[in-house]
């Protein structure tokens, strides 16, 4: 596959995991679609039927679910970054609790989960970076769960300073107090103090 297209953002992060074959490239291709989102429109609600995994070219994006009347937001995505909704890994829930939501006007790929079985059943290298892929979100999910068990929301936060999170000037106060496990006042009052210091 000589040609560029618009699926290179997601080839090139697929190959600084392992190679692929360009076979494996050409399912993608045929399978794959490009989207925009507008801010603050949702990518993907519980009422949507669950079926695409989503690829961030641009923007950002919050997953939260509701509780009552109330959001609580569970993970932050950005460019180069893969994000999907909460799904049983045998695939049996049609639909999700979760919300994905862009914060900014997004540029997504989106991946059928159809594709995604597709390339495992043809493909060994596509176990290989199916791997490292859940490796790499299984050891942020921890991260988040290690984080969300802190009881005192200024260590919570000092933590989360501490784990490289970067990009969070792009994330609304409400929806990082959300994160957080806090109200905004308490992460405006803990960020004033960490100001002073």
């Amino acid at each position: 596959m000589q040609k560029s297209t618009f699926l290179d953002p997601l080839f090139s992060f697929f190959e600084n995991l392992h190679p692929v074959p360009e076979t494996l490239k050409l399912d993608y291709l045929l399978n794959c679609s490009l989207i925009n989102i507008k801010k603050n429109k949702f990518i993907i609600s519980p009422i949507d039927h669950n079926e695409s995994l989503f690829f961030i070219i641009s923007g950002c994006v919050r997953g939260f679910v509701k509780d009552r009347n109330k959001d609580i937001t569970t993970r932050f995505a950005f460019e180069g970054e893969l994000i999907g909704a909460i799904r049983h890994p045998d695939g049996i829930e049609i639909h999700s609790k979760e919300y994905l939501q862009a914060l900014e006007d997004c540029t997504l790929i989106r991946i059928p989960y159809s594709v995604i079985e597709l390339a495992y059943s043809k493909y060994p290298e596509a176990h290989i970076v199916g791997r490292k892929i859940f490796s790499l979100h299984y050891y942020m999910a921890s991260e988040r769960a290690i984080l969300a068990r802190i009881p005192m929301a200024a260590d919570r936060y000092e933590t989360f300073l501490k784990s490289g999170a970067c990009q969070m000037d792009r994330v609304p106060l409400r929806c990082l107090a959300s994160y957080l496990g806090m109200r905004m006042e308490t992460l405006s009052r803990i960020r004033a103090a960490e100001q002073v210091k």
